[in-house]
């Protein structure tokens, strides 16, 4: 048992909090379980001597711990006249794991500064740190594409972090300090959502550890990595469907008050009215596709012709895969005027 109550493959709760900064570029608070980190962006019309009239960006990172991001109090690096090698290392990797998935050249010649700051410490601080960092990086990055001075897009994918480790004899994902300062083994994993790798710090602290362990790490990593990169593009995907969506009316290919009252729930914090085809006056139509998905798209295509706008329906149930065996759940279509799509 982990001193969590976790599963060895389960993640602490990880929340990120975008826009929390009122002046910077781009910015979030991002906590994993009690590690909180506040990441924000700063875009500046300069680039480093070595990059002047070279036409390409820059993207740099630093790292710092408050005082009492700790139990006791930390002095301030700033105090001593000079940052820890720890420090040192921290901010280099988060630099080098941000310019791993954006195109320099097509930033052209700004340097985009990231500031992690770790509020409160649990363990994994880098690596809240750099997931942190690239939502506060891709926020930077949309305001130089709407005003304008960057013409396409530079950032070629997401990159997350997250730690893995041998506790008790087993591997298992995303360290709390009560872990990490016991592990047998401990690892960083610096991964992109198109399975690449970026970096991986690993280290045995009692033992050497086998080949198969790492292998048992990586395996965790790149699921957690997997689950870490839908949380920080959520905020930006909300952002793109609201924009696609906003003033549109949808209509609910549904007489089930049950289940229209569930769309409407998912779909709340989108400027779209939802309204069902039942109050349009509109008899359901007769299901005689041969698949939930084909009844899906039966309601939904009627109803959209009926009502003139565009319409979802929602069509579940248990069913066994012809491949594998395994159960799933189908299905759900939109349909609508051709003009609207």
């Amino acid at each position: 048992m982990r001193p969590s109550g976790r599963q060895l493959d389960e993640l602490r709760n990880i929340e990120i909090k975008p826009g929390v900064s009122k002046h910077a570029e781009g910015s979030c608070l991002v906590k994993f379980g009690d590690t909180h980190v506040l990441c924000t962006a700063s875009v500046e019309n300069r680039v480093p001597p070595w990059l002047r009239n070279s036409g390409s960006g820059w993207v740099t990172a630093e790292y710092g711990m408050l005082p009492r991001s700790t139990g006791d109090r930390m002095r301030r690096e700033a105090s001593s006249g000079k940052q820890s090698g720890r420090t040192q290392e921290i901010q280099r990797l988060i630099g080098r794991s941000l310019r791993a998935v954006i195109d320099l050249k097509l930033l052209g010649e700004f340097q985009i500064s990231i500031d992690c700051d770790v509020i409160q410490a649990d363990g994994g601080t880098r690596t809240a740190s750099i997931t942190g960092a690239w939502v506060a990086l891709r926020q930077s990055v949309n305001s130089l594409l709407g005003s304008g001075d960057v013409k396409k897009d530079p950032i070629t994918g997401c990159v997350g972090a997250v730690s893995c480790g041998i506790y008790k004899s087993n591997a298992v994902l995303d360290l709390d300090y009560a872990e990490d300062s016991v592990a047998e083994a401990d690892a960083n994993f610096v991964l992109t959502d198109k399975g690449g790798v970026v970096e991986i710090q690993a280290t045995a602290e009692t033992s050497p550890f086998s080949e198969k362990k790492f292998t048992d790490l990586l395996v965790l990593a790149q699921k957690g990595v997997q689950e870490i990169n839908i949380i920080q593009k959520k905020y930006f995907l909300d952002i793109i469907m609201n924009r696609k969506i906003k003033g549109h009316k949808l209509i609910i290919a549904s007489h089930n008050q049950g289940k229209v009252s569930e769309i409407k729930d998912l779909l709340s914090h989108y400027e779209v009215d939802v309204s069902s085809s039942e109050d349009f006056g509109m008899e359901e139509p007769e299901e005689n596709g041969d698949s939930f998905e084909e009844n899906a798209l039966i309601k939904a295509s009627e109803t959209a012709k009926f009502c003139g706008q565009i319409s979802l329906s929602d069509d579940s149930g248990l069913c066994v895969d012809d491949l594998d065996g395994d159960p799933g759940i189908f299905s759900a279509r939109w349909a609508g005027p051709k003009k609207d799509f």
